[in-house]
């Protein structure tokens, strides 16, 4: 399904993953997907988010209320 974020459940891990700051193929290796799924997803996160890049998308996301803040 579909999260009030409007990311799928598998892109709000990506999501998380990336803001542990970890490259594709360890996100990919911890969901057990391949780093070709784990770009997808991310470029989905982008669209869906409306940024170019990792930080951005972390960024807004955390503004957002889609990421705890530590």
């Amino acid at each position: 399904g579909v999260s009030r974020s409007g990311l799928t459940a598998r892109e709000d891990q990506v999501l998380r993953l990336l803001s542990d700051g970890l490259p594709n193929k360890d996100i990919a290796a911890e969901l057990g997907i391949t780093p070709k799924s784990v770009m997808h997803h991310t470029c989905s996160i982008y669209r869906k988010l409306g940024v170019r890049s990792r930080l951005e998308a972390v960024t807004t996301a955390t503004r957002r209320g889609l990421l705890p803040v530590d």
